[in-house]
């Protein structure tokens, strides 16, 4: 399988909450994980964000993505998606009752490769603008 397809089969999954049980077919056991957001801070590994998605989608049930870009970069082994996720809160779990509300955020995974899973990824998102959107923050 390539990067390219690796890295599409982990984002589809991973943005439908599948969770780590289906997405760690697609990365290393030890594969970390990083993104300067303070919701995702204690986060280090792939398997416990592929979780943490997973989890999103219980208050937020109609959660999906919109792919707006993705590229490979075969030089350094390394494939990046962009996406917006779209969402109403109307599910209970949250840290808030659900409110209702509605957003769309933008994202984008940087994944990086050894040989043909993922060891690395992180993920650029401004978890802020978001949660406000939603009515948690």
């Amino acid at each position: 399988m390539t990067i390219a397809k690796t890295a599409t089969a982990f984002f589809e999954a991973c943005e439908t909450g599948k969770g780590a049980e289906v997405c760690q077919q697609w990365f290393h056991p030890e594969a970390t994980f990083s993104c300067q957001a303070d919701a995702l801070t204690d986060i280090t590994k792939l398997a416990a964000y592929a979780d943490w998605m997973k989890g999103l989608l219980t208050p937020i049930p109609d959660g999906r993505y919109k792919l707006t870009a993705f590229a490979v970069d075969k030089a350094r082994g390394t494939v990046v998606a962009a996406a917006e996720f779209h969402g109403t809160q109307t599910g209970e779990g949250g840290p808030v009752s659900p409110t209702g509300k509605a957003v769309i955020s933008d994202y984008a995974y940087v994944m990086k490769f050894d040989g043909d899973k993922i060891k690395h990824m992180t993920k650029v998102w401004n978890d802020v603008h978001a949660l406000r959107g939603l009515g948690w923050a």
